[in-house]
């Protein structure tokens, strides 16, 4: 038997026994203790929580109680898989903490070699990549907890008012062009907000509230009514370049309605108090992405053109 067949019936064994010997399974297996005990050793090198238990009537014991079962793939699924979890190496922070490199390390190591190989000759070359945002992975494992366990979060949050605690009962967490965001119940505006993770300086469980039962029902996939989550629509004229630029950004792209004469329009619906992060998007566009409205945006840009101005023009 290989050794691979072998440490996976192990893992099998060892799940459904919860306790025994390493002579009880070097009998069953043929084999000498000494192999055994290399083996369990791998095994708990690899994250499967075996524990020894010293004096009489000692051995080996599972840590928890629930292990998975061993799954075959197939050479597709398994390519799949190894750059799905990549593909996670791009974001700074991630709310699994070392998970994903662990379980990716644990299944890339039992693939057969020729597998391996293949998968080898891919890597840096077929990639998913996410634009770099820092963040604290903390914060991230905390939201993440929150959500598991239908629990309240205090966090202490920037805004364009400035810092502010405040205490949240998270819905979910998704990511868009590299940042973390997490829709929850504000519980200070007694509404749905939607909060991102790089604004948040600091965030802890509070065991001392209680979570609602509406809120924990709730999913990503549930729309806010508009009642619900302060909304706005920026509106912007485009030349035939800012079509070109916007239309491969997801926030935009969606929106782009195009003229006869190449030049087009987008009404993007917003979050009105990320109105500040948008138009730091598209001042980066320059003369080929106009801001028509809201008012509050025309200003903004406004503000920042004679703040370039008057940079240059001291320099005279």
């Amino acid at each position: 038997m290989q050794k691979s067949q072998r440490l996976i019936q192990l893992m099998m064994i060892i799940n459904a026994r919860k306790a025994f010997t390493v002579q009880e399974l070097a009998d069953e297996f043929g084999i000498s203790s000494r192999t055994i005990t290399r083996d369990l050793q791998e095994l708990s090198e690899l994250g499967v929580p075996v524990y020894s238990v010293q004096g009489r009537g000692g051995g080996y014991r599972l840590l928890q109680e629930r292990m998975l079962p061993p799954i075959s793939f197939t050479e597709g699924e398994a390519v799949a898989i190894f750059f799905a979890c990549q593909s996670l190496e791009y974001f700074s922070s991630l709310p699994f903490g070392e998970g994903a490199s662990s379980a990716l390390h644990k299944f890339f190591h039992y693939l057969p070699a020729d597998v391996k190989g293949r998968i080898e000759r891919l890597k840096n070359k077929v990639a998913i990549y996410s634009p770099y945002r820092q963040m604290s992975p903390g914060i991230l494992q905390t939201l993440l907890h929150a959500i598991m366990e239908s629990g309240i979060v205090t966090i202490g949050y920037r805004s364009s008012k400035g810092i502010q605690e405040r205490n949240i009962q998270p819905v979910g967490l998704y990511a868009s062009s590299g940042y973390w965001y997490c829709p929850a119940y504000c519980f200070l505006r007694k509404e749905m907000r939607q909060f991102r993770a790089d604004r948040m300086l600091s965030a802890v469980m509070n065991p001392t509230m209680e979570s609602r039962e509406d809120i924990e029902r709730q999913t990503l996939l549930d729309k806010p009514e508009k009642s619900q989550l302060e909304q706005t629509v920026l509106l912007l004229k485009l030349t035939e370049r800012g079509i070109w630029q916007l239309d491969t950004h997801a926030r935009f792209a969606p929106y782009i309605k195009r003229n006869e004469d190449g030049t087009g329009t987008a009404a993007v619906p917003i979050a009105a108090e990320d109105l500040n992060f948008y138009v730091e998007l598209i001042w980066a566009f320059g003369e080929n992405v106009k801001v028509i409205g809201p008012a509050e945006a025309v200003t903004q840009i406004k503000q920042k053109m004679k703040a370039m101005f008057l940079m240059y023009e001291n320099e005279r």
